[in-house]
């Protein structure tokens, strides 16, 4: 198992960022929709390290992606908030009460739950914050499906090739 330390975080974000600007903002599925992958790192971040640090490196995440992006805070905003919401959302996938997560112990459909609930309130924070119109209302809703859709098949991908699951 790697030992994931501060710097090997500040790295990973790096990468992720590079991947996201460089790489796939550069990928449209249907000519409208991107896919999103930057949010593995809030996702399978270790329960067991430090929160404050956790919540700190989220929203340098979601900063590092506004500054390429120039969308003034809004993906800072949304996975700062995932980073907050995670454990929420883990025991609403798990059904545990316990103190202790870990994702060795999940079943694939709590794990692709957990991976699917993430990226849709991800999504449903950064379009509707950026986006929101009464009268768009369905329209960016289509729009968060889509891209859930699309980013769940990345990000499961993801998880696949570096074996989440077993390691985190």
């Amino acid at each position: 198992m790697i030992s994931r330390t501060f710097f090997t975080d500040i790295l990973m974000i790096a990468v992720l960022i590079a991947l996201q600007i460089f790489v796939l903002n550069r990928i449209t599925v249907l000519g409208k929709f991107t896919p999103v992958l930057y949010p593995v790192f809030v996702m399978f971040y270790p329960f067991f390290r430090n929160r404050f640090q956790f919540l700190a490196l989220s929203f340098l995440l979601g900063l590092g992606i506004d500054a390429f992006l120039y969308t003034w805070g809004i993906n800072a905003f949304a996975t700062t908030a995932i980073a907050y919401f995670r454990t929420l959302i883990f025991r609403t996938s798990t059904d545990t009460s316990t103190d202790f997560f870990s994702f060795q112990s999940l079943q694939w459909s709590q794990y692709l739950f957990f991976i699917l609930a993430s990226i849709f309130l991800h999504q449903l924070l950064v379009q509707y914050t950026e986006f929101f119109k009464l009268s768009r209302f369905f329209e960016i809703f289509l729009n968060v499906l889509a891209t859930t859709a699309i980013s769940f098949i990345f990000i499961l991908m993801y998880a696949i090739a570096f074996k989440i699951k077993q390691k985190v």
